[in-house]
């Protein structure tokens, strides 16, 4: 690949050189010789996870052994009280409190939880209410939830224009995820989260775009459940443990349906009965993942100090960056931005169609830009202010132009 500095506008250094989360980028293993524009799907490796992962494995588990589960670790970090540690990293980064969050199991898991959770709140009303083109494993699991009540349920798919008015008094729930994950379009938390209210219904946020990449502020707009991932702008690791948020309102009215023995409220007693722990650390189902955990506690470090609303800020010049230096591409060859051009309804990424977009993708990669393809036709580029510079967008938009040069 070209080097950078020697041909990257002025302009552009010039924010780099202002960037006040410039120092964050070497907290991060970046291999040399690629952009990684993809931290939307996978966040890059924080630099210090593998030392905490070898100590775990090394001192935690093979020399304290079990003992490490209720205090044998140092540095007071009992593997008992893990899933709670990091629930309260997460919930300073999603306006949440501590006891509102609890850290297990996958995305998937814990919709499942939050809905079989939710729905009984509104006993009389049978719809859940979804955007068309929402996260296919979201759909799926409301699917699979309402086969397992025996179709009670309609699971009702609007586009995303006809959200607001199909909210009436049939919708229990309405699940979102507050960012498209292919063209990166932002709902407005807040207002659709009162909208909803206004017709008594609950909202189930999808935050796995979301958290990491700008603020959220879910107990100031009031929303009702949420959840999100570890391993996009995380950073946790592939498969990382997943998060979950109850509104504190609802914390002692919902049931926990898939309930074990970490979300009781004394594991040890090994009762027969379930009593429920308190705040959302009942939805913890079985025995912590502690090298994941581990590995995403360790992860979260990285946001120690950072303002998030800088985050937003960089995020939101990176695509300005990015879709400036694409328009004279966008003339010449078959681009459309599906991303909306109104910054206060996008995510952290961009996204083009291209009727090629797959092999696009594919020659963008050998090429040293990594982004990724989502069918029929995106081409999706992640933005991750914590490690990417505008130099770094400069140089990934100057190997699209020799891709498409090149042709296909």
């Amino acid at each position: 690949m070209t080097t950078m500095h020697r041909t990257v506008p002025a302009e552009l250094l010039a924010l780099d050189a202002r960037d006040p989360l410039a120092h964050k980028r070497a907290e991060f293993a970046l291999p040399s010789g690629l952009i990684y524009l993809d931290g939307n799907s996978l966040g890059a490796l924080p630099a210090h996870v593998p030392a905490r992962l070898a100590h775990v494995a090394q001192q935690e588990w093979g020399n304290q052994l079990i003992r490490s589960w209720t205090g044998g670790a140092d540095e007071g970090r009992d593997w008992m009280q893990l899933p709670d540690r990091v629930a309260a990293r997460i919930a300073r980064l999603i306006g949440a409190q501590p006891h509102e969050v609890a850290v297990g199991d996958s995305t998937s898991v814990n919709l499942f939880k939050l809905l079989s959770a939710a729905l009984p709140l509104r006993p009389d009303r049978r719809v859940i209410l979804t955007d068309a083109e929402n996260f296919p494993t979201d759909l799926y699991v409301a699917q699979g939830l309402n086969a397992l009540q025996g179709g009670r349920y309609e699971l009702r798919r609007v586009p995303t224009a006809g959200l607001e008015a199909a909210l009436n008094d049939e919708v229990a729930v309405l699940l979102l995820t507050e960012v498209d994950y292919r063209s990166g379009a932002r709902h407005d938390l807040r207002a659709m989260t009162e909208a909803a209210h206004a017709h008594g219904i609950l909202t189930v946020w999808d935050l796995a775009h979301s958290a990491g990449a700008f603020p959220v502020e879910l107990d100031a707009a009031g929303a009702d459940f949420a959840l999100g991932c570890g391993y996009k702008f995380l950073n946790g690791g592939p498969g990382a443990p997943s998060f979950l948020y109850v509104a504190e309102r609802h914390l002692e009215s919902v049931q926990v349906f898939l309930s074990g023995w970490m979300g009781h409220a004394d594991p040890f007693e090994m009762a027969r009965d379930y009593a429920p722990a308190p705040g959302a650390r009942r939805f913890v189902v079985g025995t912590p993942s502690i090298l994941n955990l581990s590995a995403l506690d360790a992860a979260l470090e990285v946001f120690e100090g950072v303002d998030l609303h800088q985050v937003r800020a960089k995020s939101l010049a990176l695509a300005r960056t990015f879709t400036e230096q694409m328009q004279p591409l966008t003339a010449r060859f078959p681009l459309e931005l599906v991303t909306p051009h109104d910054e206060d309804r996008r995510g952290s990424q961009v996204a083009y169609r291209h009727p090629q977009a797959s092999e696009v993708m594919r020659r963008l990669i050998a090429a040293g830009v990594i982004g990724d393809f989502r069918t029929p036709d995106i081409l999706r580029f992640g933005l991750t202010p914590l490690y990417l510079s505008h130099a770094d967008v400069w140089e990934a938009v100057q190997t699209i132009g020799r891709v498409l040069e090149e042709g296909l």
